[in-house]
């Protein structure tokens, strides 16, 4: 059991502990196991880009996968002013550029409303064995998920097993709907 700052100190380390080599495999693994999750007759499936500084899972490998299987995928753009996230089409003439925190992310384009989006890939340093994530802290992902419509499928990506319990938290977290690991879907 252990809180949040813990959790994002000790995978934070984990993670830079893995070589580039060991990044691509897992990250394959991941996207290999997704083909496994019930979710391929939906339409729209929003994806996150990894920044490549925090080592997070590579999504290039999931993004093959949605475009091969001519899936609408839905890129976000941060506005850190008011803490939301902005949900673009990925076309072929999309721009994608590096903002200031280094996250990859459409310059502009077709914007997808929220209510349309039927499948979440969500970035998450930790998770727990009842579904609960532990993010970089600035709540981005909480309040797209809180604002999505019901049925929504939440699915984690995480490089390393779950934990058996995150000790704080809160009523405003999203609990996910999936985790997917090298080794295993988490089902929650």
């Amino acid at each position: 059991m252990k809180n949040k700052t813990a959790l994002r100190l000790k995978y934070k380390t984990l993670r830079n502990s893995l070589s580039e080599n060991e990044l691509e495999e897992m990250s394959l693994a991941i996207a290999n196991k997704v083909l496994a999750l019930p979710i391929w007759e939906k339409t729209y499936f929003h994806i996150f880009l990894p920044i490549t500084e925090h080592r997070e899972v590579n999504t290039e490998f999931i993004l093959h996968l949605l475009s091969g299987k001519d899936k609408e995928i839905v890129l976000s753009k941060c506005d850190f002013k008011i803490c939301n996230l902005v949900h673009y089409l990925l076309t072929d003439n999309i721009k994608i550029k590096k903002n200031e925190y280094n996250i990859p992310e459409p310059v502009d384009g077709i914007e997808v409303p929220t209510h349309k989006i039927d499948v979440v890939f969500v970035p998450l340093l930790a998770f727990d064995k009842k579904g609960n994530r532990v993010g970089y802290g600035k709540g981005f992902y909480d309040k797209f998920l809180s604002e999505c419509k019901p049925d929504t499928i939440k699915i984690g990506l995480s490089f390393f097993d779950p934990e058996e319990l995150i000790t704080d938290v809160f009523e405003g977290d999203v609990k996910l709907d999936y985790c997917v690991t090298p080794n295993l879907i988490h089902s929650f």
